[in-house]
């Protein structure tokens, strides 16, 4: 991110930022708006017309005091002082705003936001107007919380979401983790987070309320299909992600899960394999279920240890060019694993680079793909900290298959769909596993 170059551009950009700050308040109206106009028993509204006060010479005399007692005098509450001060007129659209704002600050009875507030409210209409809730504003302190806790471990409550309509979903509790403990089930809304209503939220926000020190409380609302808003209270704990484990099953299958797209990732995977063919591993099982993504290039290099340096593992568009990325393009050595007979699990929580790995092994035959349709996370963000520690994440690029196959919104369709129900768990079992197994002894 580069420094501003000069006072200009800057209050140009604070102009624009609080000229856009109306979508944000006025998207905020709207909302709710609608709400009450969608409740069983809407709030009857009311217009009155206030005029001048008439003649008092034609007013009744009032019956509900004596003449000689004085009539109380009126309370009056001053009025906030405005916060921003209207610039001259340009002669461009922005007058409008400026006009309206400066009607709202000379009646509006109540408390009138900060500049801050104005600045932020307005950096965050700005936003939603793009309806892409992964392009965000994140204010100051959730930034640093996030910076804080970026990595292979975190406080919170252990669950993968999304944001979808504005609604936080859970779309799968980690397992053993504080949100499996305590009864959280994938497609479950969270309206509140202890007192602070987070529709419309964006997600980076939502999930700064959630997180916390381990051993604290969080209260969620949730709603669940075909019950009743509940609340579920949470204790936080520490949560490590173990990147990568393996074992080697029976019938000579390799079995490695990764739970993460870090640093030094890929690496750890193609030790798992080089240590279960050393064990005599001669088919392969790799779990990318619940794993949420990481870093584009450790999605490349992981593509690489089972694909040839120059296969296309994906195409990456943005609006001014299109590229299509290859193992050879980040020093990928050989494949390891190029002919191993090999399936991978997938589910609803794989997401982002775990799709793009996925996407370009079944593209090209090299893997079956078996379990249940992919989150359809296939964007990039660019992360600007801004001036004053406050973190804007934009929406740079999209990401596509080898074979032109769009992941965002879409994700991927496995080649033999297993169910992995809630009774499936409480019993112990693992019916996507179990298929996997199957296939690479069977072949069908």
């Amino acid at each position: 991110m580069s420094d501003s170059t000069g006072c200009k551009v800057l209050a140009t950009a604070l102009i624009v930022a609080i000229i856009m700050g109306g979508l944000g308040f006025a998207s905020g109206y709207l909302v709710y708006a609608v709400q009450d106009a969608a409740t069983e028993d809407p709030i009857s509204t009311v217009v009155v017309e206030i005029t001048s006060p008439p003649d008092t010479d034609a007013l009744p005399p009032s019956t509900s005091q004596s003449p000689t007692e004085a009539a109380p005098e009126p309370t009056v509450e001053t009025q906030a002082p405005p916060t921003v001060e209207i610039p001259e007129a340009t002669g461009t659209s922005f007058d409008l705003f400026w006009e309206a704002w400066d009607l709202i600050q000379q009646d509006f009875y109540g408390e009138l936001p900060t500049e801050e507030e104005m600045t932020y409210g307005a950096i965050r209409g700005a936003t939603m107007a793009l309806d892409d809730p992964y392009t965000a504003f994140i204010e100051p302190a959730a930034a640093e919380h996030r910076r804080q806790t970026e990595g292979g471990s975190y406080e919170g409550i252990g669950a993968m979401v999304s944001m979808e309509d504005g609604n936080l979903i859970i779309v799968e509790p980690f397992e053993g983790g504080p949100a499996d403990t305590a009864g959280l089930m994938p497609d479950d809304l969270v309206l509140q987070v202890d007192d602070t209503p987070i529709e419309n939220m964006s997600i980076y926000e939502a999930i700064a309320l959630i997180l916390g020190p381990a051993g604290t409380e969080v209260r969620l609302t949730i709603l669940r299909e075909g019950a009743e808003p509940f609340e579920v209270t949470v204790v936080r704990d520490r949560i490590d992600i173990p990147i990568v484990e393996w074992e080697l099953l029976p019938d000579n299958i390799g079995y490695v899960s990764m739970f993460d797209f870090s640093y030094d990732s890929t690496a750890k995977v193609a030790a798992a394999i080089e240590d279960l063919q050393a064990q005599g591993a001669t088919a392969l099982i790799f779990d990318l279920r619940g794993n949420p993504g990481g870093y584009l290039h450790e999605a490349v290099l992981t593509a690489g240890l089972f694909l040839p340096q120059d296969d296309v593992v994906l195409i990456e568009r943005t609006n001014e060019d299109e590229v299509l990325l290859t193992p050879a393009d980040y020093r990928s050595p050989e494949p390891i694993a190029a002919d191993m007979p090999m399936v991978v699990l997938v589910n609803g929580g794989s997401a982002s680079a775990s799709e793009i790995v996925a996407g370009a092994l079944q593209d090209y035959g090299r893997a079956v793909l078996i379990g249940e349709q992919t989150f359809g996370k296939g964007s990039v963000q660019l992360v600007h900290e801004l001036s004053n520690g406050a973190e804007l994440r934009v929406t740079k690029a999209r990401w596509f298959t080898p074979n032109d196959h769009a992941i965002h919104g879409e994700g991927l369709a496995p080649d033999i769909v297993v169910e992995y129900t809630p009774e499936d768990a409480e019993a112990d079992l693992d019916p996507q596993l179990d298929r996997a197994v199957e296939f690479l002894l069977t072949g069908q």
